[in-house]
C-alpha cells in the first residue's frame, strides 16, 4: 500500500502524464491527418479539388476513358503520384456487378482420382472467388484425340476473359494454343506445360526435376549392382511432355552422378493398364522399378500376386490403389503432384491477374512431395 504523501505524488504524476498524453494526441492527430494522403486515404473528389478539375475528369483519367486535356492529365497524375491514390478494384467491380468468365478446358474426370482432385481444387477456388464476380464455364473431353478436337472448336468459339487448360495431347494442344493466342487473353496451364511464342502461365510440378528426384530415390543407400527397369504403362496421351520429361530427368540424375556405375537400365512399354500384359520374364533380375506415371500399382499388384519381394518401386500420385500398396510395403515411394493445389492455384492466378489486376509470376511450381507409408496421412 502507498503512504498518503507518496500516493498524492503518484496521482499528480499520473495527471501530468494524462495532460501530456492529451497534448501528444492532438499533435499526433495533426500529423496523422497530414499523413492520411500518404496512406492512400484520398478520394477522387479531393484529387479534383487539388487539380481544379471536375471529379468526372479525374475518373476519366484514372480509368483511361474519353479525351482529357494533357495539362489536366499531368496535374491529376502528379497528385496521384504524390498522394499515393490507389483505386479499390474490388469495390469498383462489385459496384458495377462485373463478371469474369474463366473457361476451364480439361479431360473428363468421373473415374480418375487425379482429375477429380484437380476439379476439387478448381471448385474450391470458384466458391471462394464467386463473390468477386468469378464464373467458371467447363469444357470436357474424353481421353482421345477426336474428342479433344471436337471440344477445341467449342472453346475457340466461346467468349471468355481467361482460360485454364490441361494440355494432355501435346501436338494438338500446341496447335490449339497457337489459334487461341489470337484472342489475346490470359491462359494458365495445369498438369503439363507447353512452350509457346506467347508467354503463358503454368501451375504444376517441374516434370524434369521430379524424374531427377526419382533417380535419387532409386539410388539412395544402394551399393551393390542394381538392375533398374523403367516401366512405361502408356495410353496414347503419354506422348505428353510431362511423361517424357520425367524419364529424361530420371536418366539425367545418373548421367550427373557417373560414380553410380553399379546401375544398369532397361525399359518395358505396354499399351494397356491390364495386369495380364505383364509376365515374370519382364522382372527377371530386376531390383528397382520406376513407373513415370500414376500406374505404379499395376506393377505392385503383379509382384505381390507372384510373391516377388525386395524390388524398390517408385511412382506418382496418391491413387487409392497406389496407397494400398504403399501401406503394405510393396511400393516404396510416391511423388505427390498435389493436383487439388494445382487446380486451386490455377484459378487463383487468373483471379489475381484479372480481378485484382496484380502482377503475377507466370511460373508456379508445386513443391515435390515424397510420400512413404510412414508419412502418408489421408486427406481430410
Amino acid at each position: 500500500m502507498y503512504a498518503h504523501g507518496t500516493l498524492q505524488m503518484y496521482v499528480k504524476s499520473c495527471v501530468k502524464q494524462l495532460i501530456l498524453a492529451e497534448k501528444n494526441i492532438i499533435i499526433q492527430n495533426s500529423f496523422y491527418y497530414f499523413n492520411l494522403k500518404r496512406i492512400n486515404i484520398i478520394t477522387i473528389k479531393k484529387i479534383a479539388e487539388l487539380a481544379s478539375v471536375s471529379p468526372g475528369t479525374v475518373d476519366r483519367i484514372i480509368h483511361n476513358r474519353g479525351q482529357v486535356a494533357q495539362e489536366n492529365v499531368d496535374k491529376v497524375n502528379a497528385i496521384i503520384e504524390e498522394y499515393g491514390y490507389k483505386r479499390n478494384i474490388l469495390a469498383s467491380n462489385l459496384a458495377l456487378n462485373k463478371k469474369f468468365h474463366f473457361a476451364v478446358f480439361l479431360p473428363k474426370y468421373e473415374n480418375l482420382e487425379y482429375w477429380k482432385s484437380q476439379i476439387a481444387g478448381i471448385e474450391k477456388a470458384a466458391v471462394e472467388f464467386s463473390k468477386f464476380g468469378v464464373v467458371l464455364d467447363y469444357f470436357f473431353y474424353d481421353f482421345d484425340v477426336a474428342s479433344f478436337k471436337q471440344s477445341v472448336k467449342k472453346v475457340l468459339d466461346f467468349g471468355c476473359d481467361a482460360l485454364l487448360f490441361a494440355p494432355i495431347f501435346y501436338e494438338e494442344s500446341v496447335r490449339f494454343l497457337k489459334e487461341y493466342e489470337k484472342k489475346n487473353i490470359p491462359v494458365v496451364m495445369i498438369d503439363s506445360n507447353i512452350d509457346s511464342n506467347t508467354e503463358h502461365a503454368y501451375v504444376g510440378q517441374d516434370a524434369f526435376q521430379s524424374g531427377y528426384l526419382a533417380g535419387r530415390l532409386i539410388s539412395f543407400a544402394v551399393k551393390n549392382e542394381r538392375q533398374v527397369l523403367i516401366f512405361k504403362i502408356t495410353r496414347e496421351i503419354e506422348s505428353t511432355s510431362v511423361y517424357l520429361q520425367r524419364i529424361d530427368g530420371f536418366y539425367s540424375y545418373f548421367k550427373d552422378h557417373d560414380e553410380l556405375t553399379n546401375f544398369k537400365f532397361s525399359e518395358v512399354t505396354i499399351k494397356d493398364s491390364g495386369i495380364d500384359q505383364l509376365n515374370l520374364e519382364m522382372f527377371s533380375g530386376i531390383n528397382s522399378v520406376f513407373v513415370p506415371n500414376s500406374r505404379a500399382y499395376i506393377v505392385a499388384r503383379f509382384l505381390d500376386q507372384n510373391d516377388i519381394k525386395g524390388v524398390r518401386i517408385i511412382g506418382y500420385d496418391l491413387l487409392k490403389e497406389n496407397i494400398e500398396y504403399l501401406n503394405s510395403g510393396v511400393i516404396d515411394f510416391l511423388i505427390n503432384q498435389r493436383p487439388e493445389e494445382q487446380g486451386y492455384m490455377g484459378i487463383n492466378y487468373l483471379y489475381k491477374k484479372l480481378v485484382l489486376q496484380e502482377t503475377v509470376e507466370n511460373m508456379h511450381y508445386i513443391p515435390l512431395e515424397i510420400i512413404l507409408k510412414e508419412n502418408y496421412s489421408p486427406r481430410k
